[in-house]
């Protein structure tokens, strides 16, 4: 097993909520096993490399990341996740006292706040000195 897979007790836990493989009985090709699939979507979650750099063992990068896509617009991913913490919560491996806030802030700069710009050279910025139109005035 490579590093950021699945168990087989972890994958017994989420194979259930996944969509059947073979469309229930109706037409079409059958899915890929699911097993890999899952594991090259952990491993790109975990490594944050782009799906182009997907091991080959996980299977096509294009079809995981068609699979990763699917599954998080139908909701499969989101009803995983949700699962997984309500099963947490109820054996009490959830502290709802602990809250995780993200301390790092970026300066914005005046201009974001809604103030001006800093004008120079005073009354005279953006009067022309010299060239063409110098004597028209």
């Amino acid at each position: 097993m490579y590093r950021y897979e699945l168990t087989d007790q972890q994958w017994g836990r989420i194979e259930p909520m996944l969509p059947d493989r073979f469309h229930h009985g109706k037409a079409g090709h059958p899915f890929k096993g699911h097993r890999p699939l899952v594991n090259g979507i952990l491993w790109i979650l975990h490594t944050g490399a782009p799906w182009r750099d997907l091991p080959v063992r996980y299977g096509p990068w294009k079809t995981v990341s068609d699979r990763f896509y699917r599954w998080r617009e139908d909701g499969t991913l989101t009803r995983i996740v949700t699962s997984l913490l309500d099963e947490s919560d109820d054996k009490g491996f959830l502290d709802h006292d602990l809250w995780c806030i993200d301390g790092s802030n970026v300066r914005a700069s005046r201009a974001a706040a809604g103030a001006g710009k800093k004008r120079q050279g005073g009354a005279d910025a953006g009067r022309t000195h010299g060239g063409a139109n110098a004597g028209a005035a």
